[in-house]
């Protein structure tokens, strides 16, 4: 009996439990003691095959054998969905949770349907290596699979989960797994089809159980013709039962596999009563069904006495429990095919039947399957908005389904919902043109077409939200915002409870709106607020783009260690659901690398561009394209080029609002360039386009000023700067730098000492070096008296480079990161690419207990991955 599965699929919605389910064996299931012995030996080897075409028995021997098994089965039918890496994994790892053999948090689970991190994966291997007993795993179906990176995946898991797991895989084509190697090893247990194939004595004790009783001899001639396939001896049976002479019934039968079928299903079908052959065509549109639904589409009420007939009578009707049944799946293709002869045109009104059925009982995925597939888009689209899961165009486990279903809908549909769905397609494309045009026509016609409203202009107000995000227009965002907060008031609260991606995405567009603006402590309230949102898997994208966000704006604020632990913890949880990595935006990414060039941690800072580089160009996102002109130029300022500097600050992409904070680092940048060309009047013209509310801008305004010979001009910005302000060190470390150039140069050397001692004291905790490496020849001086040397050796001097070169070699680390022995000797192997597993071995401890010294090396680091770990390890000469 199979344990219930916890309604928890990464969206939200049920897993389909039935898929999980070992399939029932009927009374006419004949066990064949042959093929049970051999399956024996999968306890044996690491991987089973059970290969051979269609209505074999494949599936029903690999069931039979499981459920005598004493150990944890993990039963899962693939199905096409499965194709797409992170819907596979989804349901892998809830079979093995629903047989007892339950994966732990720190597996975690994928929220993206294209994808699954090879993380998740190592995690699921060593957890089931670490196993006291193995456990089984069955892919039923299996050749639905045809992704091979899903197949290089299993093979991944397979082999580092050691012998706590045996693979057993039933399917009608050869997967893509190297089976060569396993056959060469001796890890492949084998069944074919010419094994599966029934014997002449097989097909007697078969035929008896169906009643029928017939010689060896004229068994084996059966035998032939069927070629020994099992569902073609059973069809055979039944129709020989509605025959007057079986025995000669079966001689003459066609053995031709298209002709058998036809042939056995007009037979099968012509046994049956008017009420039922009406019952089968018709739910032969179907994936699963239950009675009731069977009924929606018959228009009868007559579905479940006549359901549990059929599979009482092994009428190729599988009861999979949960009063839900589907048809075998060759049966089901014929029907389908009989129902467009005998019923034409029937098919798309099916569809729409069940689709509205489907609807009223809340099975959305399905309801959308439906109704596309009826071509009612209307009714589609409606369905969509009125659920409020438009949100999931743009986020989870559904979101590529999603569009590519929608891909189909023609210029016909024409409703407001066609048009909502058109605009947040095109939207989450970042093709604004059609997008913002779509988004008009729908609000004009919700306006005037729609008896109530509430779901779709809530959906629209979150589109108004992307697109005031994208054109980089605050007071629209903000005008979403306000109407979105008096529609959740009209809209039932469950589906706002059932969506929390909606209002975290709405939240996530209105924070970096006002990002964009200026207003920091606006933005920071509400990507604070959609950070801490529900919802799990599903809102894992807002919650990290919101994250991200928080980072850039703890940066912008001069917190390079507050902005670092948080673009790190968006990284984290992208990793622990399973999502690549850069993702979304890769402002995370954006903002370690100008930190890194603040720490003069260049090589790391250009790499971390690097990455940032692979993302899709063009996506119209002010605030990122800012964030990565800003430290693109950062970057190339340091390292001298100051032309390409200039040409890298600006952000390339329209907006209707300017934004202070990204104007005035482009205007810094520019200055900066003009200095270091010896144009110190063309710097303090550019200057005068800097925004002095913005404590971070004002400073480095000053020293710039400063540069150029304008003490007095440095000195009032640095007066005028707010009181109260929300400054970091990497503000207040320049401010004091410039202070004490000032005073320097006014020979006030005591004051000079005092405020570079304070910087030093405050740049250390923040590990940040740039600003004395930009500060001039004046500080070398200074830091050499004995006071301010203490201070700043072993971080800062000796060794660190004169203004304006580059360093040999990378700096020390800033504090001293120490490491066990244990931890030094897991990095080691961590550079020698060996896998956590190969790293226990080598080290003769456990896997968990590599994890352990893993997550103390990540957080002493302050890295979050592995390559990350070996390249900071290496930059501060710990390898």
């Amino acid at each position: 009996m199979v344990p219930a599965v916890p309604y928890a699929d990464p969206q939200g919605d049920p897993f389909l439990r039935t898929r999980f389910a070992l399939p029932a064996r009927p009374a006419t299931f004949l066990r064949r003691q042959r093929l049970v012995q051999h399956l024996g030996q999968a306890l044996v080897t690491p991987l089973t095959l059970v290969n051979g075409p269609a209505g074999a028995g494949k599936t029903l021997l690999a069931a039979d054998w499981a459920a005598g098994l004493r150990q944890p089965v993990a039963w899962l039918t693939v199905e096409a969905g499965d194709r797409r890496p992170g819907v596979f994994w989804a349901y892998v790892l809830q079979a093995l949770r629903a047989c007892g053999a339950s994966a732990s948090d720190a597996v975690g689970a994928p929220a993206d349907a294209s994808r699954v991190d090879r993380k998740l994966l190592a995690a699921l291997a060593a957890e089931l290596n670490d196993r006291d007993r193995p456990v089984v795993l069955v892919l039923d179906e299996y050749d639905r699979m045809t992704d091979p990176e899903v197949t290089e995946q299993l093979e991944f898991v397979l082999h580092h989960a050691g012998r706590g797991l045996h693979l057993a895989l039933v399917t009608r084509t050869e997967p893509l797994l190297p089976l060569h190697r396993y056959r060469a090893a001796g890890e492949l247990t084998e069944i074919r089809a010419a094994e599966l194939a029934f014997t002449p004595e097989e097909a007697v004790a078969l035929l008896e159980l169906h009643g029928l009783s017939l010689p060896v001899p004229a068994a084996g001639a059966l035998v032939d013709r069927t070629r020994g396939w099992a569902a073609g001896l059973r069809l055979s049976a039944l129709a020989a039962l509605e025959s007057a002479d079986p025995e000669l019934y079966l001689k003459e039968f066609d053995a031709d596999r298209s002709t058998v079928a036809d042939f056995l299903l007009a037979e099968v079908l012509r046994g049956q009563p008017e009420e039922t052959q009406d019952l089968l065509l018709r739910v032969s549109v179907l994936e699963r069904f239950s009675p009731e639904l069977a009924n929606a589409l018959t228009l009868r009420t007559d579905a479940e006495p006549i359901l549990a007939g059929l599979h009482r009578d092994n009428a190729f009707v599988e009861y999979l429990g949960h009063s839900s049944y589907q048809l075998h799946p060759l049966f089901r293709e014929i029907l389908r095919a009989h129902l467009r002869v005998r019923l034409p045109g029937l098919e798309p009104e099916l569809h729409r039947r069940a689709a509205r059925w489907l609807r009223r009982s809340g099975f959305l995925p399905e309801t959308l399957a439906h109704g596309a597939a009826a071509g009612d888009w209307d009714f589609a689209a409606g369905a969509l908005v009125d659920d409020l899961a438009i949100g999931q165009l743009f986020t989870g486990l559904r979101s590529d389904d999603l569009t590519q279903l929608f891909s189909h809908m023609g210029p016909e549909a024409r409703s407001p919902a066609t048009d909502v769905v058109r605009a947040a397609r095109d939207l989450s494309r970042h093709d604004l043109d059609h997008g913002l045009a779509r988004l008009r026509l729908a609000e004009e016609h919700l306006t005037d077409d729609v008896p109530d409203p509430a779901a779709a202009q809530l959906s629209c107000a979150l589109l108004e939200a992307l697109a005031a995000r994208l054109t980089g227009c605050p007071p629209r965002a903000e005008r979403a915002a306000v109407a979105a907060d008096g529609l959740r008031q009209e809209v039932p609260a469950h589906l706002l409870d059932k969506h929390p991606e909606l209002t975290a995405l709405l939240l996530t567009h209105l924070g970096s709106a006002r990002l964009w603006a200026g207003r920091f402590e606006d933005a920071r309230a509400a990507l604070t607020t959609a950070a801490a949102a529900p919802g799990g898997a599903s809102t894992v994208m807002p919650r990290e783009d919101a994250l991200e966000h928080l980072a850039l704006l703890d940066y912008l604020d001069g917190w390079l260690g507050r902005a670092e632990r948080k673009a790190l913890a968006a990284v984290s949880e992208m990793e622990r659901v399973g999502l690549p990595q850069p993702s979304g935006s890769g402002i995370g990414q954006l903002v370690l690398a100008a930190v890194a060039v603040d720490r003069h941690e260049l090589g790391r800072a250009q790499a971390l561009l690097d990455e940032t580089a692979q993302l899709p160009a063009g996506t119209h996102d002010p605030v990122p394209a800012a964030g990565r002109a800003l430290a693109t130029a950062r970057l190339l300022l340091v390292r001298g080029k100051a032309r390409a500097a200039v040409e890298a600050a600006g952000p390339d992409v329209s907006a209707a609002v300017a934004s202070p904070w990204a104007t005035s680092h482009e205007a810094l940048v520019t200055a900066a360039a003009h200095v270091a060309e010896g144009r110190p009047d063309a710097a303090a013209e550019v200057l005068q386009g800097v925004s002095v509310d913005q404590p971070a801008c004002a400073v480095e305004a000053a020293a710039i000023h400063l540069a150029t010979g304008r003490p007095g001009v440095a000195i009032d910005l640095l007066d005028g700067l707010r009181t109260g302000s929300r400054a970091g060190p990497a503000v207040t470390v320049r401010a004091a730098l410039v202070r004490a150039q000032a005073a320097e140069e006014a020979g006030d050397t005591a004051t000079a000492r005092r405020l570079v001692a304070h910087a030093l004291l405050d740049a250390r905790r923040e590990r940040l070096r740039r600003p004395f490496l930009d500060a001039g020849a004046w500080l070398g001086p200074l830091l050499a008296t004995p006071p301010l040397h203490e201070l700043a050796a072993g971080w800062l001097t000796p060794g660190s480079p004169r203004h304006g070169e580059q360093p040999e070699e990378p700096p020390r680390p800033l504090v001293a990161v120490e490491l066990s022995g244990r931890e030094r000797d897991v990095l080691e192997r961590l550079a020698r690419m060996m896998s956590t597993e190969e790293v226990a071995a080598d080290l003769y401890v456990s896997v968990n207990t590599v994890k352990t010294h893993l997550k103390s090396v990540y957080r002493k680091l302050a890295v979050n991955r592995r390559g990350d770990a070996v390249r900071r390890a290496r930059d501060l000469r710990l390898l």
